[in-house]
């Protein structure tokens, strides 16, 4: 049977002052009229049903999500007790499927992306799956045709095509680091790479299989997991061994160890939203350039994101490439080209004693 599985437990400091640790970027809305995370089981709803999705979150986020998502029960809804990167939560998620699926597929992504359209996506995940179905060793993941020679993304090198469909489905020939530009630049060239976008497709009894062989320390934690969840102690045994796991992503932990691993070239256009940036591209502008959210007075103003509410004036005058962002607590006004800087206010107000901001 096939499974929904999406993480939601990170952090999106890029988008402070409206990302907060108890409401980041999955529980915000950024782009459309819902919020990043109700988008993304928004669809999957075409190919999981509500009792075949899965939420892994963590304890600070575990109301709000399930207060968004109101058609999940409260058991699908996992809770990391600490932040170990995608691995362990992968592993979680493989064991709790386990326990009720012996034959559970699974489909990993992400709370925080924007894909497009929604028919193109749950036809590759129908796809992945079948292949996951005809052979159980696969490990199936997606690949993002580049449209930029990106710095920010890691790249999948395809090798040899094992499939005359469409899209095209390849053996993965090698995983890329986020590259220098002038790396980036010959890939782009090279036409054989693809973003990796993060969205997984495999059995859950091979994950965990090669999360034991390739992290044995892992492995053993997530067998005592298992073991809590037949006996009815999962709660106090997940508190006690989820944290002893070693932090590291599914990628270094398994992929790019493993054989069998397979790269479908994504028939969907992806965004991963990663800073305000990305929020014209997805909301569009007005013939100034702007992206504007809430109520707003602008002279001679191009170029500006401005994001406050319907009871809150921000007006501006003369101003260019802007980012302000207004909550009930915070305003953020920096320069547009600086965007990326945004991580270092919270590292200064959390040094600062100034949690309440955080």
């Amino acid at each position: 049977m096939l499974h929904a599985v999406v993480m939601a437990g990170g952090s999106g400091t890029r988008f402070w002052p409206q990302s907060r640790q108890q409401t980041p970027k999955q529980l915000l809305r950024l782009a459309g009229d819902r919020t990043m995370i109700q988008q993304t089981v928004d669809r999957c709803a075409d190919w999981a049903a509500a009792e075949n999705t899965w939420i892994v979150t963590n304890q600070i986020q575990a109301a709000k999500t399930a207060e968004q998502l109101p058609q999940l029960s409260a058991a699908s809804i996992l809770i990391e007790p600490a932040a170990r990167n995608t691995a362990p939560c992968v592993g979680l998620a493989a064991v709790r499927l386990l326990h009720d699926d012996p034959e559970a597929i699974m489909f990993v992504m992400p709370a925080d992306h924007v894909i497009q359209p929604q028919e193109a996506f749950a036809a590759a995940a129908l796809k992945a799956a079948a292949i996951v179905e005809q052979d159980p060793r696969r490990l199936v993941l997606f690949g993002v045709t580049p449209t930029f020679p990106s710095t920010g993304y890691g790249y999948i090198e395809r090798g040899s095509r094992i499939s005359d469909s469409v899209p095209p489905v390849f053996e993965v020939a090698a995983f890329r680091e986020k590259p220098k530009a002038e790396i980036a630049e010959e890939y782009l060239r090279a036409g054989s790479f693809y973003w990796n976008c993060g969205i997984f497709c495999w059995k859950a009894r091979t994950i965990l299989d090669l999360i034991s062989q390739f992290e044995p320390e892992m492995g053993k934690s997530l067998e005592k997991i298992a073991e809590s969840l037949r006996n009815g102690t999962s709660k106090e045994v997940i508190a006690q061994e989820f944290p002893l796991m070693k932090s590291i992503s599914i990628d270094y932990a398994v992929l790019e160890r493993a054989n069998h691993v397979t790269v479908i070239e994504a028939p969907f256009l992806w965004d991963d939203v990663g800073s305000w940036l990305a929020v014209p591209r997805l909301n569009g502008t007005d013939p100034a350039g702007n992206s504007i959210d809430g109520l707003h007075c602008g002279i001679d103003t191009e170029n500006c994101i401005i994001r406050t509410s319907d009871q809150h004036l921000i007006a501006t005058l003369g101003v260019q490439n802007l980012i302000v962002v207004h909550t009930d607590d915070a305003t953020l006004v920096a320069d547009a080209s600086q965007s990326e800087r945004i991580k270092e206010i919270l590292s200064q107000l959390d040094k600062s004693g100034r949690k309440a901001w955080l």
